[in-house]
């Protein structure tokens, strides 16, 4: 079956707003356009959306009698702060030029139109989002963590192990290690998938996925990249019923 992308997209003028989801969906028939003309309107629809959106085109000035209004941004930040949006594509679409380095800086914004903008201009752009969108990324399980003021995401097929460093972890991944201050064994392992991640020492997290064996003899285990883990005493008894599975 067919993947239908879902996009919203948020603009007050009545007419524009026709014209650009009308733009949108002639792009490609995988392609469905949610029109809102209010902010009221997108909040409705971000909570009662029966699936995930997979991009968001956005008018920054929602009140076209007040200039300093910047209720889309308003918007694109409620969107941020919901876990499955941290890293969708948000696009802004509007005539308010000095907005874009808030848009990209605080809100990690997908691109930046400024109207008036043309048909091959929507074109492209959503030939874009289709592209990520079909990418399958967003279908992976993955983490947060934040770093230097950076959001990184993390997915978990990619993780070894997670362990305990002064003031923090450390993430060891297939091809490179991140240092993340400030975060417990504990708050990460509250963010992995239970089922594939399983605490094995007070200072260690590790992959399922990841394990060549486990010794119980010497209070071992082995990753298939190698690195030895050590088992901790409390721990034990939940690593046996993994063996024995």
């Amino acid at each position: 079956m067919t993947k239908i992308v879902k996009i919203l997209i948020l603009e007050d003028c009545k007419d524009s707003l026709r014209a650009i989801a009308a733009m949108v969906e002639k792009v490609s028939s995988q392609v469905s356009a949610v029109p809102v003309g209010s902010l009221e309107e997108a909040r409705c629809a971000l909570q009662n959306a029966q699936q995930p959106f997979q991009a968001f085109l956005l008018d920054i000035n929602l009140n076209a009698a007040d200039n300093n209004d910047i209720s889309g941004i308003t918007f694109a930040g409620e969107i941020r702060s919901q876990r499955q949006y941290v890293f969708t594509p948000i696009v802004m679409i509007t005539s308010i030029a000095n907005m874009e380095l808030k848009a990209y800086r605080e809100l990690h914004c997908y691109q930046y139109l400024i109207k008036p903008y043309q048909e091959d201009d929507i074109a492209k752009l959503i030939g874009k989002l289709l592209f990520l969108s079909q990418s399958g990324e967003t279908r992976e399980p993955f983490i947060l963590v934040k770093n230097s003021g950076v959001n990184y995401k993390l997915f978990c097929k990619d993780i070894l192990c997670i362990k305990a460093i002064p003031r923090g972890v450390n993430v060891v991944m297939r091809k490179e290690e991140l240092k993340v201050p400030y975060m417990t064994i504990k708050q990460i392992l509250e963010k992995l998938p239970q089922e594939k991640f399983v605490q094995v020492h007070r200072m260690c997290v590790v992959n399922k996925d990841y394990i060549d064996y486990i010794d119980m003899v010497n209070s071992l285990i082995k990753l298939k990249n190698g690195e030895l883990v050590e088992i901790g005493t409390t721990y034990k008894n939940g690593l046996r019923k993994l063996c024995e599975r």
